[in-house]
């Protein structure tokens, strides 16, 4: 599969590892080209521009801090539809953390934001824990992370591969109307973190069938 990554931060560096190991083909696309050239170059991967990551993905990765995302769309070409139609995994929060709530002046999640503004088809997705978690294959108590997704169901299959990849196991969460819902699950994390809990820190969640 061919991976596009907007972003070449602390996710890009912790996600991308795993995916190059399981055999894709990754672009680490930054606003600065020169950092994303070289964080690619690092890991294996290639590099260059937002748009061109874009572009080059069968499926994109939005990985940018939530005061960037405007900014990163355009680059990208959102205007000009160059997302339009393709599988987006938005793993972004719109968390303030001066109280910890969601920024939702919009009354929407930040995936539906996202989706109306690319048209892309957006899958909200391992937005739960902290980067550190994926530098490593996510297990607790012997178990895989199991990863909430929400979002376009077109999309979900190869975003459900791509969970996989990273050792962990993806959980149908339902339609994008679900993403809001796992926005506000990560304010809860984030507000531990910045309390000064572990970087692992995670929901692991165990799904029973009634007997």
């Amino acid at each position: 599969m061919k991976i596009g990554v907007l972003g070449a931060g602390q996710m890009a560096e912790a996600l991308v590892p795993h995916w190059l190991e399981a055999g894709h083909d990754v672009l680490i696309g930054g606003r600065t080209v020169p950092n994303a050239i070289a964080l690619a170059k690092r890991l294996g991967a290639r590099g260059g521009g937002l748009r061109e990551a874009a572009q080059f993905g069968d499926v994109v990765v939005l990985a940018v801090l939530h005061g960037g995302i405007d900014a990163t769309l355009r680059e990208a070409g959102a205007p000009d539809g160059t997302l339009a139609g393709k599988p987006l995994l938005d793993c972004n929060n719109p968390v303030e953390t001066e109280r910890f709530t969601l920024d939702s002046r919009t009354g929407s999640s930040l995936a539906q934001q996202v989706s109306d503004s690319t048209g892309a088809l957006v899958v909200k997705g391992l937005n739960l824990v902290h980067a550190e978690v994926w530098k490593q294959r996510a297990r607790y108590h012997g178990q895989p992370l199991v990863v909430p997704i929400a979002g376009e169901d077109a999309a979900k299959e190869p975003v459900a591969a791509l969970v996989r990849d990273l050792g962990a196991e993806p959980l149908d969460a339902g339609g994008l109307e679900q993403a809001q819902h796992l926005e506000a699950m990560a304010a809860v994390i984030i507000r531990l973190l910045f309390g000064g809990a572990d970087e692992l820190s995670a929901f692991q969640l165990e799904v029973g069938a009634r007997p």
